[in-house]
């Protein structure tokens, strides 16, 4: 059975003006102690002009799920996740998320992963922080517009990527191969980031291509998940920009 849709309930300035714009929103909640600012009146004239239903409230909170919806709740139709082979081309530069549990850190990566130009994501549908409104408001609008496949397995996914030629690096401390210069990154690949803690989950670990680290001083023993996510994405766009074939 496929995964249900995602992002049906966005919150947050920059989530919801990228919803919107992405033709989603149909129904809009807005703080009437907001409204008269510029901002947020530029996002009602794009609302208006999309014809999605808005109603003025004293305050959304009561109906967010985040903590700090700045104002803005909408409902939206849900984006369908791809199929793993959707996100599959000859130049493949794939983020797998391996059960993050803060979606705070989902939302980031999804973020740095669109701005440094990976071209999908790749997440479980179960035992991980979910798609909802909270991973939604940290990705700023980011899970607009990068492709996503949710998965009920992650290792059946590294199967299916590798059986269309995709390199998988999973990323691990305990690894003595650095990830930065690494060459293979100049092929199509998908990148995995672990847990908070727990790092790569052992089926992962068994089913990746190879492992690598992002070195570090001995001072500190590991990074933020997102933080992790941002630099393999970026060096994977930094390596490719040195190979002439990609």
């Amino acid at each position: 059975m496929a995964p249900a849709g995602i992002g049906d309930r966005v919150e947050g300035f920059h989530a919801v003006a990228a919803a919107i714009d992405a033709g989603r929103v149909y129904e809009l909640f807005v703080e009437k102690g907001r409204a008269k600012r510029k901002d947020f009146g530029a996002l009602l004239d794009m609302a208006v002009g999309r014809g999605i239903k808005i109603e003025m409230v004293r305050s959304v909170k009561a109906m967010a799920r985040t903590q700090a919806p700045q104002g803005l709740v909408a409902n939206a139709s849900p984006i369908e996740p791809l199929a793993v082979e959707d996100l599959v081309g000859r130049s493949a530069s794939l983020l797998i998320l391996d059960h993050l549990e803060d979606p705070h850190n989902v939302g980031a990566a999804a973020r740095s992963a669109l701005a440094a130009g990976m071209s999908g994501l790749i997440v479980p549908e179960r035992r991980g922080a979910p798609l909802g409104a909270v991973a939604f408001k940290a990705a700023a609008g980011a899970l607009e517009h990068i492709p996503i496949s949710v998965v009920s397995s992650l290792a059946d996914a590294i199967d299916r990527l590798k059986r269309k030629n995709v390199w998988t690096i999973g990323l691990d401390a305990g690894s003595e191969q650095t990830i930065f210069g690494l060459q293979l990154l100049s092929e199509p690949v998908a990148i995995v980031i672990g847990a908070e803690g727990a790092g790569l989950g052992r089926l992962v670990r068994d089913r990746v291509d190879m492992t690598a680290t992002i070195p570090m001083s001995g001072r500190m023993e590991s990074l933020n998940a997102s933080v992790a996510a941002a630099l393999v994405s970026f060096e994977v766009q930094r390596v490719r920009a040195t190979a002439p074939h990609i």
